[in-house]
């Protein structure tokens, strides 16, 4: 496991630029962002914890204060919907394909390694809900592409809202996520009680979870 930022240390190469008008917005309402750029042109980035929908006006209101340019997966049956289906195209969402005949995880790394620049947005709990763990799609997808992780957050209990730390995943789960739960250890949800521990867990070991859950 490799560390490849350490927030004290110089900006990273990939950089963009605030809109001073969102980081007032943001600020007037108590929140503060944290980002010194992206270490590579390709990623990942995990957010953690996703216990509210507040998450997501957060989210987008740090994206815009940040400049950052950023997909993320989501339902497809939401992008059938004209005007949100057109908004949340606009915004960098795309759909989970979930019948590709590559599986869609191997599609992802194919699409990250031809393009110039892809940074994708998965919140590996995949619900608001209280689950028993994380989906591995995004680990997964990082190994296969060969691309780092980044350790997104929303802590309502500091206010904070960004992404700080990278790593490098070394194909070792349990070594990988003791790192993991180590650089979240501080991090709050809107919802405590809702946050999953973070392990992996699979439908199989969760037949109790309504089958309607989204999946990360």
């Amino acid at each position: 496991m490799s560390n490849i930022h350490n927030p004290q240390a110089a900006a990273l190469p990939v950089q963009f630029k605030r809109n001073s008008f969102a980081v007032g917005l943001l600020k007037l309402i108590g929140w503060s962002v944290k980002f010194d750029g992206f270490p590579t042109r390709h990623g990942v980035l995990v957010v953690y914890p996703h216990t509210s929908n507040w998450d997501f006006c957060i989210g987008i209101m740090a994206k815009w204060a940040l400049g950052i340019k950023l997909s993320y997966l989501a339902k497809d049956s939401l992008f059938k919907l004209p005007l949100l289906g057109l908004w949340m195209r606009h915004i960098g969402g795309r759909p989970v394909i979930r019948n590709s005949p590559q599986g869609y995880v191997a599609d992802l790394s194919q699409e990250m390694k031809d393009s110039d620049y892809l940074w994708l947005v998965i919140t590996p709990e995949g619900t608001r809900k209280k689950t028993p763990g994380w989906r591995s799609g995004f680990y997964r997808l990082a190994l296969s592409a060969q691309v780092p992780i980044g350790l997104g957050f929303i802590d309502y209990g500091k206010k904070e809202v960004g992404v700080t730390q990278f790593l490098i995943l070394t194909g070792q789960e349990d070594l990988d996520l003791q790192e993991i739960r180590r650089l979240y250890q501080d991090r709050v949800g809107y919802k405590p009680e809702n946050m999953a521990p973070i392990s992996f867990w699979r439908p199989s070991e969760s037949e109790s979870l309504p089958s309607r859950q989204h999946k990360a």
